[in-house]
């Protein structure tokens, strides 16, 4: 896979492992279980924003779904991240005791499930507006920091009563690297600007989701926990393809902040430099501040207007 964005997300895998809450993890198996024991035919899961599908990788990995039968749509609104889904999972499975045939849709199977995936290229709102109330747990990853929040209201219309939600990784205002560089204060600021300016953009999306869930009729907040990015070089080199989730990091900070500021931040150039050497060398330092979300939808018809 030679796609920047794509090889990034495959990059960051190892680094979303270590920051989701597995107390939300575990209690979301276990309500999965109760799910599936209360349902007639297969559990239904909608992946909004399902890249070029990690979520659905660990939630085998992990035995977050239940054995038996799924039915997995995998709904991403960049075709090129769709179009690498059935690759990233093929080449994930021969690691582990899974099979994975067919194209769309398809199937990966292991000894405890069968999961039917059916891979979507579309706009992950609009496809939950036209399938209301049909799935059984709505995944977002990395999703509500990207998104307005009145689009809560029609992602969750897309899940059926006694239903459950699941948004980890929800960015919430906090960028470090380390070691200290003079400019960090300047080129964070200008970062969580780029954000803010962004349609749907929020660099303190975690706790505007937190506020809106709490209140949000129709529903129930069941748990919220922090899920911070740490990377860091171990006996001086970052684990897996963390290196490369670093420089695209750096990427997309100096587009972000040139975008801001015009290209007219002088320190930006120095600051880069440093940062891209302390990655070579095994040196930086990083941190982000995010939030899972685990909820139960009550009533879809609350959200049947969007």
């Amino acid at each position: 896979m030679t796609d920047s964005f794509q090889r990034y997300l495959r990059a960051k895998r190892t680094v979303d492992d270590r920051a989701l809450d597995r107390r939300l993890v575990d209690d979301l198996r276990a309500r999965l279980v109760q799910r599936a024991d209360a349902i007639d035919g297969p559990l239904r899961v909608l992946d909004a924003g399902a890249g070029i599908g990690t979520m659905l990788a660990r939630a085998i990995e992990w035995d977050l779904l239940p054995a038996g039968d799924i039915r997995y749509t995998a709904v991403d609104i960049d075709a090129n991240s769709i179009d690498a889904l059935s690759d990233f999972l093929a080449g994930w499975a021969e690691g582990h005791d899974c099979s994975v045939s067919g194209a769309d849709p398809l199937v990966v199977e292991d000894s405890e499930r069968r999961v039917t995936v059916e891979p979507v290229v579309a706009d992950a709102l609009a496809y939950a507006a036209d399938h209301p109330a049909s799935h059984d747990l709505l995944v977002g990853v990395a999703l509500l920091d990207i998104v307005d929040r009145s689009a809560l209201v029609t992602l969750l219309g897309a899940v059926a009563p006694d239903g459950l939600y699941y948004f980890p990784i929800t960015f919430d205002g906090a960028t470090r690297f380390r070691p200290a560089h003079p400019a960090d204060r300047a080129v964070e600021s200008y970062y969580h600007e780029h954000m803010d300016t962004k349609p749907g953009g929020d660099s303190r999306a975690g706790g505007a989701v937190l506020a809106r869930l709490q209140d949000l009729g129709g529903s129930t907040l069941i748990g919220v926990a922090g899920s911070d990015w740490v990377v860091r070089p171990v006996d001086g080199a970052y684990p897996a393809g963390e290196a490369y989730f670093l420089r695209f990091i750096l990427d997309t900070v100096e587009g972000a902040v040139d975008e801001v500021t015009d290209g007219a931040f002088d320190d930006l150039d120095d600051w880069l430099a440093t940062r891209r050497q302390q990655v070579d060398r095994g040196e930086l330092l990083y941190t982000t501040h995010q939030l899972d979300f685990l909820g139960r939808v009550d009533d879809p018809d609350v959200f049947g207007d969007g």
